[in-house]
């Protein structure tokens, strides 16, 4: 049980607690606290569904070809940019042709995964990343995505010839490397994502702690008050860097399974 749940958490806990209890009774799952099963972390991701799926409804209406406004400007440079890094651009670039065929799927992975990192900065919210078991998903996610590109475009047997390497009498030294290095892109994808919040959140929540702390102490203060005037300025920072992380890693985690699926999906193996 977590030492503490967050608002929205209680809310729903509280009108969907029991049927939740009861849905992982049938299949077996006991919830630590049956009163409140439902996590801080699930909780934060159907706050990111809800927010992306009203989102859209509003934007979707906004949308045109021939007078394109600011929010669809917006959310076309997330797809292809003059950067180059959009998740069209580079899929393009390591795909090549038919990579459109992949672009909802990968496209929507990194926009979860950003809108995830980024939801912590509004107040009283925090990070479902930095639950270890939101990138895990993701990540499980993406390897069965990756393979089932590799077995659809190959064939079983033709994906199969991917892990035995380009020597046939070498194929019983790959295959156990080639299997061991795929099932270690779980790990990787995993790790980095969640360490990275987790210090993130950390910094971001620690320094914030310590400004209030500082004002609170100085309180009624003058020489101190003056001295103070700049300590606003240490929430901005640690807000645009907890933001800059989130960004990174969203990249991240869209650029990695774009290389794995362009691996997966080569003429040549």
């Amino acid at each position: 049980m977590e030492h503490h749940q967050l608002w929205i958490t209680r809310i729903l806990n509280h009108f969907l607690g029991g049927p939740v209890t009861a849905l992982l009774s049938a299949i077996g799952i006991h919830a630590e606290d049956p009163a409140a099963p439902i996590p801080n972390h699930i909780a934060m991701e159907f706050v990111v569904f809800a927010v992306a799926i009203v989102f859209i409804l509003w934007a979707k209406r906004r949308f045109s070809v021939a007078r394109p406004g600011g929010t669809q400007q917006c959310l076309e440079m997330i797809l292809t940019n003059p950067m180059g890094v959009g998740v069209r651009d580079l899929l393009e670039d390591m795909v090549g042709h038919g990579s459109e065929r992949y672009l909802p799927m990968l496209g929507s992975i990194g926009i979860f995964v950003l809108m995830c990192n980024l939801i912590s900065i509004v107040p009283g919210f925090e990070s479902p990343t930095a639950n270890a078991t939101v990138p895990l998903g993701c990540a499980f996610a993406v390897f069965l995505y990756y393979n089932w590109c590799g077995v659809r475009k190959h064939g079983p047997l033709g994906y199969a010839k991917h892990f035995l390497g380009p020597v046939w009498w070498l194929a019983w030294l790959m295959l156990p490397i080639e299997i061991i290095s795929n099932l270690a892109r779980l790990l990787s994808l995993t790790v980095r994502l969640w360490v990275n919040m987790v210090v993130s959140e950390l910094l971001y929540v620690l320094f914030m702690g310590m400004t209030i702390s500082v004002f609170l102490f100085a309180k009624g203060a003058t020489v101190f008050g003056y001295g103070l005037a700049w300590a606003p300025l240490v929430p901005i920072i640690f807000i645009a860097l907890h933001i800059f992380v989130g960004i990174l890693q969203a990249f991240v985690f869209t650029l990695l399974p774009i290389i794995y699926v362009s691996g997966a999906v080569a003429e040549e193996h």
